[in-house]
Parts: C-alpha cells; sequence; structure tokens
C-alpha cells in the first residue's frame, strides 16, 4: 500500500503546506464493522490542518479520491478515514500479485538464522510440552525461511548427566537385560520405564530416613554440611507450623501461605536426603565413572542412548519435524572454561576468595552468577557459554532464536547479558523463544512419577479421534482402507499442531483433545475441510489455470476474500519479526472463514454465466493455494478431499 502512503503525503504537502515522513502515515486494516479496506489515522495531522480530525480526514479523503484512481470512495469515522479501494485495484491484485508461482515467496535477505528447539533428556520419551516446543521450533524456522531467511535447525540433546545415570542404575539393578527388542517397547519409552522405576525404589529408601530425621531428630547418616543445613531447616519448619497452628481458622489465606512455606521447607530436607540413599550414592559414583571414561560405564551409557534415539527418530518423523545439526551435551559440556579465563581477562568476571568465578549483575537488575565452581568444574552456564560460541563458529549465523520453556526467562537473559558483556560476535542477534506450559483438563504433566503424557500415546489418541469424528460425519465410505487411516493420520496431527499452535507462545493453554478435531470450530480440521472442499469444487469443475477474465465487478464476500488473500505476505513477514506461527494460524483461520461465506453466499459451479464461473474458480484456485502453503508454514499437511 506504498502508493497510497505517497498520496496522503502528497495531500498533506498540498493541503497543509507541510512535510511529513512517509513513516508518519499510519496504516491499518479497516475495521470490519466499517465500510473500507484501509484506514488512515488523522489526529496526527489535526497540528498541521489547524482543525477537527473529522474534517481533516474528509480533506485528505477527497485529495486522495481525487488524484488515485485506485481509491473508490472513502468514509470518516471520527479520526479514522477509512477508504475503500475499487474493484479494479482489487481484481488486478488477484490475476497480477495472488495467482502467480512466485505470490508470498520472499527472496533470499542474505541472513542466516539458527533455530535451536527439541532439547530432550535421553532418559524418558517426548511428552506433550516438548510437542509444543518441537512444533513452535519447526514452525518458526519454516516461517523464517519463507520471509527470505537462511535457517538453520539444530537440536542440542542432553545426553549426561545424573538423570541420565538413574535410568542406567536402574536398568543395571532391575533390567535383567531387557532391551527394545525382547520388550516390545520403543527404545526410549524402555529407558523411561526404568527412569520412572528409579523414583519408586528412591522413595522406598528415602522414607525411612525421612522418619528418623522427624520422628527420632537423628542426622547420624548425614555429613557436617548436611547435618548444618537440615539442623536449620527442622527449626524453620517448627517455627512456621508453631504460627500455623497459632493462626485463627478463619484467617484461611494466612494458613494456606504457610502450608506452602512449610512445604517447601520439606521439600528442601528431602532433597538433602536423598543424597544419603544408597541409590544416589551409587548414581553419583556412575556419574563420576562416566567422566572418568569408564569402559563399562561408557558401553551402557552408549547402548541405551542408541534405544532412545531410535525412539526418538519415529517420534519426530510422526511430529513432522526435523533437524540440520545435532549438538550433544556429551561433547559441549567441557566447552567454556577457555571463556571464563578470557572474561577474567577482561574483568567481566571475579574471583571470589574460595576460587569460584563470579559475574556481578546487580548493575543490570539481576543478581551474581556463578560461572565456575570453586574446584573448577563447570556449571550450566558455563556449558551455555562454551556451546554459543561453538554454534556461531560452525555457522557464523546473524541471529540465534533458542526455543526453550519460560521456566529458564532467567537463565537465558543472564546467557545473553554475559555473551554481550564479553563483546561475543553474533551477541546482539540472540533470542529465547520463551513459551508457556501445556495442561490437559485432568491437570500439570509430572515425568518422574510416570504420569507423564506421552507425545506418542498422544499422536495416536489424536489419530483415534479423528477418526471416530470423521466416520461419525459419514463422508469417508468411498475411501480405501489405505486412504482412511492417511486421512485420520492427517487430521489428527493438523488437529493437534493447530490448536498448540494457534495460541501465542507465550501463553500456558489447555490443550483439549476433542475440542481441537471440531470441524466447526476454530481448529485445524475445519480449515483442513475447507482446502478439501475447495479442491473438490475445482476437481468437479475440471479447472485449469488460464488466462485473465475480463471480469469489472466484484460481489461483497469475493472482495473480502482478495483482500485476505493480499495480506498473505505481510503476514509471513509479521510472523517472522515476532516469531509467532500464531499470527499464520489467526490468519489462516480467518482466510478460510470468509472463503466459506463466500462459497456459501455465491454459486461457482452454476454462476449465471461462464465468464463469472472461471473467475470464481480461480479465485478459489487462489484459497486453496494460500491456505495450503500457510498451513503448511505450521507443519500441517492438507489433504485434497474428506
Amino acid at each position: 500500500m506504498d502508493f497510497i502512503i505517497d498520496a496522503a503525503v502528497k495531500a498533506i504537502k498540498h493541503l497543509y503546506q507541510t512535510d511529513v515522513a512517509p513513516a508518519a502515515i499510519g496504516l491499518q486494516e479497516t475495521r470490519k464493522e466499517f465500510e473500507g479496506q484501509i484506514t488512515i489515522v488523522t489526529f496526527p495531522f489535526t497540528k498541521f490542518s489547524r482543525k477537527g480530525p473529522e474534517q481533516t480526514g474528509t480533506e485528505i479523503g477527497e485529495y486522495l479520491k481525487a488524484e488515485l484512481k485506485e481509491v473508490a470512495d472513502f468514509n470518516i469515522v471520527k479520526g479514522f478515514l477509512n477508504i475503500s479501494l475499487s474493484d479494479e485495484y482489487w481484481i488486478g491484485q488477484l490475476y497480477n500479485e495472488i495467482l502467480p508461482d512466485d505470490f508470498a515467496v520472499a527472496k533470499p535477505n542474505g541472513q542466516k538464522v539458527m533455530v535451536e528447539y527439541s532439547s530432550p533428556n535421553t532418559n524418558k520419551p517426548l511428552h506433550l510440552g516438548h510437542i509444543r516446543n518441537n512444533l513452535l521450533g519447526f514452525s518458526v524456522a519454516q516461517i523464517l525461511a519463507a520471509a527470505g531467511y537462511d535457517v538453520v535447525k539444530v537440536n542440542l540433546v542432553n545426553d549426561r548427566g545424573i538423570h541420565i545415570c538413574k535410568s542406567m542404575l536402574a536398568w543395571q539393578m532391575f533390567g535383567n537385560g531387557e532391551t527394545p527388542a525382547s520388550s516390545g517397547l520403543k527404545g526410549d519409552h524402555l529407558v523411561g520405564k526404568y527412569y520412572v522405576l528409579f523414583d519408586k525404589e528412591l522413595k522406598k529408601q528415602l522414607t525411612p530416613i525421612l522418619e528418623r530425621v522427624y520422628e527420632k531428630n537423628d542426622l547420624s547418616l548425614f555429613n557436617d554440611n548436611q547435618k548444618e543445613k537440615i539442623h536449620a531447616l527442622l527449626i524453620s519448619i517448627d517455627k512456621l507450623k508453631a504460627k500455623k497452628y497459632a493462626t485463627p481458622d478463619t484467617e484461611t489465606k494466612l494458613i494456606g501461605e504457610l502450608t506452602d512455606k512449610i512445604s517447601v521447607e520439606e521439600d528442601k530436607v528431602k532433597e538433602i536426603a536423598k543424597n544419603v540413599t544408597s541409590l544416589m550414592v551409587e548414581t553419583q559414583q556412575m556419574l563420576q565413572k562416566w567422566e572418568a571414561g569408564d569402559a563399562e560405564v561408557l558401553d551402557l551409557w552408549k547402548t541405551m542412548n542408541s534405544w532412545v534415539y531410535a525412539g526418538f527418530a519415529e517420534t519426530y518423523k510422526q511430529l513432522g519435524v526435523d533437524f540440520d545439526k545435532y549438538y550433544y551435551e556429551s561433547n559441549t559440556y567441557l566447552l567454556g572454561k577457555d571463556i571464563i579465563e578470557e572474561g577474567l581477562q577482561k574483568s567481566v568476571f571475579f574471583k571470589k576468595p574460595d576460587g569460584s568465578v563470579w559475574i556481578d549483575l546487580t548493575a543490570d537488575g539481576l543478581d551474581e552468577k556463578l560461572v565456575l565452581r570453586s574446584d573448577g568444574t563447570s556449571v550450566y552456564i558455563t556449558q551455555d557459554l562454551g556451546t554459543a560460541q561453538l554454534k556461531y563458529n560452525d555457522f557464523h549465523m546473524d541471529r540465534s532464536i533458542y526455543v526453550v520453556g519460560n521456566e529458564q526467562d532467567y537463565h537465558f537473559k543472564v546467557l545473553f547479558l554475559i555473551l554481550h558483556k564479553l563483546g561475543k560476535a553474533g551477541a546482539n542477534g540472540l533470542f529465547h523463544l520463551s513459551y508457556g506450559m501445556v495442561d490437559l483438563p485432568s491437570g500439570k504433566m509430572k515425568s518422574r512419577e510416570g504420569t507423564v503424557v506421552d507425545a506418542d500415546d498422544l499422536m495416536d489418541e489424536m489419530e483415534t479421534t479423528a477418526k471416530v469424528q470423521t466416520e461419525a460425519m459419514g463422508k469417508v465410505d468411498a475411501f480405501s482402507e489405505e486412504d482412511k487411516l492417511a486421512l485420520y493420520n492427517t487430521i489428527g496431527m493438523g488437529a493437534l499442531k493447530y490448536f498448540l499452535l494457534k495460541v501465542d507462545p507465550k501463553k500456558r493453554l489447555l490443550f483439549d483433545p476433542n475440542e481441537s478435531v471440531d470441524f466447526q470450530g476454530h481448529t485445524g480440521p475445519f480449515i483442513q475441510y475447507t482446502h478439501a472442499r475447495i479442491k473438490s469444487v475445482l476437481s468437479r469443475a475440471a479447472y485449469q489455470p488460464n488466462k485473465n477474465i475480463e471480469i469489472t465487478e466484484l460481489a461483497g464476500v469475493e472482495r473480502d476474500v482478495i483482500v485476505l488473500l493480499t495480506q498473505f505476505p505481510t503476514v509471513i513477514r509479521e510472523a517472522a519479526n515476532g516469531y509467532s506461527p500464531a499470527i499464520i494460524a489467526n490468519y489462516v483461520y480467518e482466510l478460510a472463514k470468509s472463503y466459506n461465506k463466500f462459497y456459501h453466499e455465491k454459486s461457482i459451479l452454476q454462476a449465471e454465466d461462464e465468464v463469472l464461473k472461471q473467475f470464481r474458480l480461480q479465485l478459489s484456485a487462489s484459497s486453496a493455494k494460500v491456505i495450503s502453503k500457510a498451513m503448511g508454514l505450521l507443519g500441517i499437511d492438507v489433504p485434497e478431499r474428506m
């Protein structure tokens, strides 16, 4: 709409003898309740016109209508100038912009972007939270590529550490040589089974220890440091309990707050007590052996991780996501120590008397952060500094997007700030795509108790739900069994992906499988059904793309569809700039709704004449093309028939 901006600049110069920059002309989409497609806010220009916003808008509108053949009419609502563009303009947009094959195909912009997502642990299968992460990361990568960026998709796998050793030790103690082949389980499910088993066995060992602490005040199992911490916690718990019992029953809010504080302190006791169980002692010993390169431990680690990777590969394939590069924590966990030394030399970091290295971020509104322990071992931030440098050395990207849940917001603030203070290349292009957690109606997910919402199970459930809903409509009787199964998968996965991606990433969401498959709601299947409907119309008409149709007038519903279609390139840019698949998802829903309104109000195959029929077929084909491409940016397939 640059031509409107240019004309508005000339209008202000002509009418009010004032030069304004094009950026001062604020264009926005006209609200649905008013006539028009483009709106100019006139309030800023009243200081030049020395008139009210309505009169200013009228004068600018009259100028535009006289000077631009594309402007058919205008109306004023308070300080808003609503412009109606001519049918000739919109018909030209369809033939000159939308129908050509290069519509919404951005030219390469010369910038490279890395999108890091998934980042699973190799001690359990992927769950519903991982699904949101993977779908967000993949979709953002698709959108950035569509906007002209050179995109690299990477996966940093957390394949080492104490949590991995828990599964390994439990398998060693209770597995009896069980394998994916002997059990019939996917490899990631088998390893996850032993992670859950470890936690159950740990609770058995923990219970008598906690009984000794609370009932007998027996701290003999703990070292001096642990005793000191537990003693302080027990005093704190006693004080909180005394305050709670002294609080009147009517003070329910205060009682609730005190109960929560007691629970927090008791959890701290539990964490300390875990470290003296034989299971945790053996797990720590196994981790030390792994770090020392013990051959037997490394062999077991490699074997169990290979089972997990095979399982992950199946899940990723079903989800429809992929990666250009894998990084493994086992190869990166020692990185970053050279960066600590560099930071000390630059006085970005400082060393405390005990030898530990810190950074003071209090001036930045944060706090002091440990970056290297006194014994010279790394903390997570050390490793992340090194990995960030490694990734930049490998790809020299202009931007790096980390797709990680919002519980890590603080961590990434610190990481990015440190890299910036160190003057690292690429530090100004870092972005944490923070997203909220996913709940089911039954409540929040947990993994150690084995009540996790498993990704594979959920995808199977979605396919089953799609089967039930589709068969209830009675429209697949003519499908072969193979085609039915493919359709159920397409609809089920489309429902899951769309439901998770239509919500702004930062928001926590409640996922309802049944609601997500509603063919009449704000859902993926509704949009998929719209695409299949269009393809059916085109098939029955034996439609072939042909030359421009000589048509001069549009019905309102036809114009509405074209207006939405023209917005697609802008929507892609907005979604890329905001790293938000929700912008694409909500746009394509509005397009599907608009097309369905056109479909119900105007006959296509029985149009008044052949010219109008061909035009409406071209409009339908354009709608199908954009719906397909938009859904593709969300990683969603659209069926040819349903």
